[in-house]
């Protein structure tokens, strides 16, 4: 199990827990295992003190899970959690599609309408990896065009913690295309800027991304 090259001293403490948040929304630390403490020191490059801030921190937002006197455990997600989880950051996503409609810059939904693109050329290559990163990179665009720092907070420590499962949703070929399917009626509500309209669209598809996980984890 390798993460990276050592880390620099440059915002030690953020970087760190970035990294160590894409290692559990990746599967390189897998869900329910215990943290290699000590592995994970040595590949990094760092002491135990700010790897275990750093723990504290993930530990806050629902990814690890603080053990007394046995360290810590990468947490797993229940689908209670999931069924909790996921209409809130419909909601969110919903007001972040309405605000990115009404104040977005002709830049920014240039920006978003390139990510679909490079999305959609992964989906028919088959490439789920490169599919998945443009995904993130879509959503992430929305919530810096809808221009709200704390909605955009709220939205990022909720979907870090259903992120594997999000990637589980679109296993199956039939919900992968249904999801880019999804995503070009996204796309061409923003261009539109119809911000109703997109915000039925964004709701609707984390539903039916709930539905698909449901048939996954039943």
């Amino acid at each position: 199990m390798r993460l990276t090259a050592p880390l620099v001293r440059q915002s030690l403490h953020d970087e760190l827990v970035t990294r160590l948040r894409q290692a559990i929304v990746d599967g390189t630390l897998e869900a329910d295992a215990k943290v290699p403490e000590r592995a994970l020191c040595e590949q990094l490059g760092v002491s135990r003190t700010p790897l275990r801030e750093a723990l504290k921190v993930l530990a806050s937002e629902g990814l690890i899970t603080l053990e007394p006197n046995r360290g810590a455990r990468v947490s797993s997600v229940t689908m209670e959690e999931l069924e909790a989880t996921f209409p809130v950051i419909a909601v969110l996503e919903g007001l972040a599609g309405k605000l990115a409609c009404a104040q977005a810059s002709d830049t920014e939904i240039a920006q978003i309408v390139t990510l679909h693109d490079e999305m959609f050329k992964s989906f028919e290559a088959g490439d789920r990896g490169a599919y998945f990163r443009a995904n993130r990179a879509i959503h992430s665009a929305l919530f810096t065009a809808a221009g709200n720092p704390v909605l955009s907070q709220q939205y990022a420590t909720l979907s870090s913690r259903v992120e594997r499962a999000r990637l589980l949703a679109n296993l199956s070929t039939e919900r992968w295309a249904e999801a880019v399917a999804e995503h070009r009626q996204i796309v061409e509500a923003i261009v539109r800027r119809d911000g109703a309209l997109l915000c039925k669209i964004l709701e609707s598809h984390l539903n039916n991304k709930l539905a698909a996980l449901r048939r996954v984890l039943k």
